[in-house]
């Protein structure tokens, strides 16, 4: 099979399934629990990074800010990502942070289980995939705080192996022209983790690559995109007043549920369109 034959078989088996009706609201849902899920998320790891690591949140991924959409609700996001809860940090605390942040991964898993059985299944059962979608958000909470320990002492520990062969300013700049593939392979990484853990029944991890990549870069293709129509084109101001900013963090999470459903279906169909062995 060449590979103009195989994509062709592709964009055909994704439509077909694609029109099913299970795929039609799942991106307005996903973007809601989207929504939801962000305070709790951001609650919990700027908890652990500032009891464990005693450092801000905001000084790991402020810089990512400078790239993302400039939205009315920005200043809101970073002073979530400096918060602490006035309350103790207790179990009880931890487990309803995690099961309010892991209704997107709930929502997710049963839209991976519907693409990869043809529709026959959503998972096994509410409650077992409703305690496996924390379990999920746990390992994807570990893969997050990699990346936050990374961006924070990445520069330092290359100032530890480059002092002998480099001044601190040529180091600083090496860090600075680093920390962005850096960042985006952890990024890829927790894309790939996420795809690996949410179906019910597990594939190998290179039958997940492609789907990731296809994931990764829409997931910044839309980003940016809308980071330029935000800048130059829209105005939610005109037609929602005070609740612009929450419509526009609403379209942008909507955009990306429909990025991360597509990765789902696109390994699905590189799947099934892959040659059989001899």
């Amino acid at each position: 099979m060449t590979w103009k034959t195989r994509i062709l078989q592709m964009i055909t088996l994704g439509i077909k399934q694609f029109r099913d009706p299970y795929y039609q609201g799942f991106a307005a849902q996903l973007s809601f629990y989207f929504m939801l899920s962000m305070v709790p998320l951001i609650i919990i790891i700027s908890q652990i990074v500032g009891s464990i690591f005693e450092e801000s949140l905001y000084d790991a991924v402020g810089w990512l800010f400078s790239y993302l959409p400039n939205l009315p609700m920005t200043d809101e996001i970073k002073g979530f990502l400096t918060y602490n809860f006035a309350g103790g940090w207790n179990l009880l605390f931890a487990f309803i942070a995690l099961w309010a942040a892991s209704r997107a991964q709930f929502s997710m898993m049963r839209i991976a289980n519907f693409t990869f059985t043809d529709g026959r299944s959503t998972g096994r059962g509410f409650w077992r995939e409703r305690f496996r979608a924390v379990f999920n958000m746990i390992v994807t909470l570990g893969i997050i705080l990699l990346a936050i320990v990374v961006l924070l002492y990445g520069g330092r520990l290359l100032e530890v192996l480059m002092a002998d062969y480099l001044t601190d300013a040529d180091i600083s700049e090496m860090w600075l022209v680093i920390r962005w593939p850096l960042t985006l392979f952890l990024f890829f990484l927790m894309i790939v983790s996420n795809y690996y853990v949410l179906p019910t029944n597990k594939f190998k991890i290179k039958e997940i690559i492609p789907g990731s990549i296809f994931a990764s870069l829409g997931l910044f293709l839309v980003t940016w995109v809308y980071s330029v129509y935000i800048k130059n084109i829209a105005n939610y101001d005109i037609l929602y007043g005070s609740l612009a900013s929450i419509v526009a963090l609403m379209f942008w999470f909507y955009f990306l549920a429909w990025v991360l459903c597509l990765g789902l279906l696109f390994n699905k169909v590189w799947k099934d369109t892959a040659a059989p062995r001899k």
